[in-house]
């Protein structure tokens, strides 16, 4: 049997590196021995933690060029988020809960998307379907992705079935989900030791809006005035970004994981229609937000439809 590589999308989260973890367990159940992880990018602290916690290493960084090669994408299906030579692959399964955009394949796939808050929840959900069996570490890191991806269950994302998920693997994972939840983000949430460019490639996507290429980074902390003190230095770095990697757009998001609020700094074209989006004016390209966590529901959509 050829090789199968898995992977999530760019500048990996805890889901897209767990998730390519799961998806390599699932398929070996399957009996596809070939399936491997693999990684798009560096692993940051959160994840590591997790990692490190149910003893599990992390995925090699992929390097390899796909052409003709079998993959299964997980968390992710736009390929400008993807590996450089997703175009020339064969993608036979896409596992995902976000938009579908920019995607295309030559062939029929298996592909499954659902509006929960986490690609591990739609696996945990295969797992059930398949009677496959879920160890302690796999039940481990989909909670993991799980806390991530909602913010322990506080993010508008969260659905019922991501807090049945946790629920339910949290005796296999023999964790307290609100305890190792807490201690998990915390270990993500440090921003003093990180340069601004760090800052910006810590959880970063980008998307096509209209006309516009817009780059949305996210950065969760306990404490918003510490990223913001260096407001210079991350404009700097943003219209840097910009120019190196065509953006239109830089959006940063600055999250409060314990007060579930956030405060956003835009450079770029039309960055006023980013204030639009959210009926506020910036301010120094500044404007605070509260209530909003979500990138994927709160920001990507407001944007988007100012931008198209």
């Amino acid at each position: 049997m050829a090789k199968t590589y898995i992977f999530g999308h760019k500048n990996p989260d805890t889901d897209a590196i767990s998730s390519a973890i799961i998806m390599s367990d699932f398929e070996a159940q399957t009996g596809n021995n070939e399936a491997q992880a693999f990684r798009l990018g560096e692993v940051g602290p959160e994840t590591q933690y997790a990692l490190d916690y149910f003893k599990v290493e992390a995925p090699e960084l992929l390097n390899d060029n796909l052409a003709d090669q079998n993959v299964i994408l997980v968390d992710h299906n736009e390929f400008q988020q993807s590996a450089d030579t997703i175009a020339d692959a064969t993608i036979q399964h896409v596992i995902d809960h976000h938009r579908i955009a920019n995607f295309e394949t030559a062939a029929p796939l298996y592909y499954r998307a659902e509006p929960v808050g986490c690609t591990a929840t739609i696996l945990y959900k295969m797992y059930q379907e398949r009677g496959f069996e879920i160890k302690p570490e796999i039940a481990g890191l989909m909670i993991s992705a799980i806390i991530s991806d909602s913010l322990l269950f506080k993010s508008p994302t969260c659905t019922e079935e991501d807090v049945a998920a946790a629920e339910a693997l949290k005796s296999i994972a023999n964790i307290d989900l609100e305890s190792y939840g807490l201690e998990m983000l915390k270990a993500g949430a440090s921003t003093v030791d990180k340069s601004a460019e760090e800052l910006l490639s810590l959880d970063a996507k980008s998307f096509n809006m209209g006309n516009h290429v817009t780059r949305i980074g996210q950065v969760n902390t306990v404490d918003i005035d510490e990223v913001f003190d260096r407001h210079g230095e991350l404009e700097t770095a943003m219209l840097a970004a910009n120019n190196e990697g065509n953006y239109d757009l830089f959006v940063l998001l600055v999250t409060d994981i314990i007060n579930s609020d956030s405060k956003i700094l835009v450079i770029g074209d039309d960055k006023d229609k980013v204030g639009e989006a959210f009926n506020v004016t910036l301010e120094n390209g500044t404007a605070f937000l509260p209530g909003v966590v979500s990138r994927k529901k709160q920001v990507v959509p407001q944007i988007t439809d100012v931008l198209s």
